[in-house]
């Protein structure tokens, strides 16, 4: 409920003090016009500029008489539900944009998509011929090659090997021992078959073939063996008696008994040797070292068997140590080369980088492209599985903007429906312009019905919300949480005895609490059943915006200071201070 109450002059006089006084900072009602909220310092400035050129120009008797009523609002107090809205538009986007540029130059061989549809990551979009590219890559696997094995080879020059298989016989050489090329550094023999040497009748022996068996007698011990015929000698030789013999080679396996010490002789069908003789190994090799170093390293024990390139030897040295690392440097600046090549060469074809619609197409098989600067881009592709939006909020503000809290948008073209989003992202980086600072806040939209990327939306997110609280209109808190009520009100009993109210009024302490653009929660202070008061202008002030208040204080008490702003009353010299 609202009246209105004339006052004597004396209380204009008092009600022009107070309305030098302001709404508190933490009382301002959140909501008010964006434009008047960034500019109140200017308008502030332009008001007294005004008022100083007034008083220069006008005549004297042009000052508003005294005697002149000013009217007072009185509202009831009340409950009522209180929301604060913050509210801001921004420009809908797609939630990921990616636009498709050429990599290398070439003939498109094909691009098999249209505009407007739906692809997934990693879809084919273009082929673009690759020839050049084809053989360049050949080029640098031959490189890889050649390196690789030369790396290899310089590796294994640090080490002398084993030429055959067999049994590590001795070694002739030590751990730091310098070696030179050529020099013999071990004896690998194989034991596994021995050879019997024996002569024959040559009439005999020339019937003998390769693979007959043999029946080997051992001397001293007369133990039979078996054994098979190896090699015959193709012509006679005359012995020592004067018979003509042939040789024939017998090979025997070696269970481990036989040794080169051990005498034989033997019989090839029913054809006796004309003497025995001492077996002598299958193979026997005497390793030497292929460059100089120094022996660092004897890598398998003596009596061990080893097969052919066992490393047997492990020799180091500066000249060894450089043709290592310049073979390594080279491996790896062909393998580089290996892999610079084939990432060109997969830049010749073209994979979508998200999943989303396909936006434009601006190149289409048959097309030259280039990937110089500023070449004409391949297609552009909208990731629409949400919708997000920028708002920017004013610094008073930003602090009641959280993540996660509910948005509701409405676009411009459409205007039969509301959409949800949620607050994804609030940022740190504010923009100053003017002396207002603003803070970009991203708004995540799954809702997306009809919205497209481009139109313009209003976001809304509620701030702060109260049920059912006792309210008073914003216009009639003032400095210091004050409010003006009537004497018969119930809370008058709480009235301040050091403030000086107009005639059927008293000042009363109060908290405060939610406030949306017209009301404010009051905590303590009111009951139902008081009635509050203020004045007209100051309704007019504080829907313009509650910071323009404290300068327009151009006096105080006995200066003539006036303004408007908060309730007025009071004589000057009292009121909340």
């Amino acid at each position: 409920m609202l009246r209105k109450k004339k006052q004597t002059p004396q209380e204009q006089s008092d009600q022009e003090f107070n309305l030098a006084l302001e709404v508190p900072a933490e009382q301002r009602p959140k909501g008010w016009r964006p434009f008047v909220r960034r500019n109140w310092k200017r308008i502030a400035a332009a008001a007294c500029a005004a008022a100083v050129a007034g008083a220069f120009l006008l005549p004297g008797n042009g000052a508003k008489p005294a005697g002149v009523d000013t009217e007072y609002l009185e509202s009831a107090v009340e409950r009522r539900n209180i929301t604060n809205v913050f509210s801001g538009s921004g420009t809908i986007a797609a939630a990921n944009t990616y636009t498709v540029n050429a990599l290398v130059s070439g003939t498109v061989l094909t691009a098999d998509f249209a505009v407007g549809d739906t692809i997934e990551e990693g879809t084919v979009l273009y082929t673009i011929d690759s020839s050049n590219a084809a053989n360049s890559a050949e080029k640098a696997q031959l490189s890889l090659d050649q390196a690789q094995r030369n790396y290899e080879d310089a590796v294994d020059a640090q080490y002398i090997r084993s030429t055959i298989g067999g049994t590590l016989a001795s070694y002739k050489v030590a751990v730091g021992d310098v070696v030179t090329a050529g020099q013999e550094v071990a004896t690998v023999r194989d034991a596994s078959t021995l050879l019997l040497t024996l002569e024959f009748p040559a009439a005999d022996a020339a019937n003998f073939t390769v693979g007959q068996a043999a029946q080997v007698t051992l001397d001293g011990t007369f133990e039979a063996v078996s054994g098979t015929v190896r090699s015959v000698s193709g012509a006679d030789a005359l012995s020592s008696g004067n018979l003509l013999v042939r040789t024939v080679t017998i090979a025997v396996n070696n269970t481990g008994s036989l040794t080169t010490a051990q005498a034989a002789t033997a019989s090839v069908n029913g054809v006796s040797a004309l003497a025995s003789a001492k077996f002598s190994y299958q193979n026997e090799q005497t390793i030497t070292a292929s460059t100089g170093g120094t022996v660092t390293a004897l890598c398998v024990k003596e009596g061990s068997s080893v097969s052919a390139d066992t490393a047997l030897v492990r020799i180091s040295g500066k000249e060894l140590t450089k043709q290592v690392q310049n073979a390594s440097d080279n491996l790896r600046s062909a393998q580089m080369s290996m892999e610079d090549t084939e990432d060109q060469l997969n830049n010749y074809t073209i994979t979508s980088p998200i999943s989303g619609t396909v936006i434009s197409k601006e190149v289409k098989a048959g097309d030259t492209v280039s990937n110089t600067a500023g070449s004409t881009s391949l297609c552009t592709i909208y990731d629409l599985s949400y919708l997000q939006m920028t708002v920017n909020v004013d610094e008073l503000e930003i602090l009641s903007i959280k993540e996660g809290q509910s948005v509701t948008i409405t676009a411009d073209a459409i205007s039969d429906r509301t959409f949800t989003g949620v607050v994804t992202s609030v940022s740190k980086a504010g923009t100053t312009v003017g002396g207002t600072t603003t803070y970009p806040v991203t708004i995540r939209i799954d809702d997306t019905g009809d919205l497209l990327p481009g139109m313009n939306a209003t976001a809304e997110i509620t701030t702060a919300s109260t049920e059912n609280a006792l309210s008073i209109p914003n216009a009639a808190v003032v400095r210091g949480n004050y409010v003006l009520v009537t004497k018969d009100s119930p809370s008058a009993a709480n009235a301040d005895p050091s403030m000086t109210a107009p005639e059927g009024y008293v000042y009363v302490k109060v908290t405060t609490g939610t406030s949306d653009d017209d009301y404010i929660a009051v905590t303590s202070g009111l009951q139902e059943g008081d009635t509050v008061a203020y004045t007209a202008s100051s309704t007019a002030s504080v829907s313009a915006d509650g910071q323009m208040e404290e300068m327009m204080v151009v006096g105080g008490p006995g200066q003539g200071g006036g303004g408007s702003g908060g309730p007025s009353g009071g004589a000057p010299g009292g009121g909340p201070q």
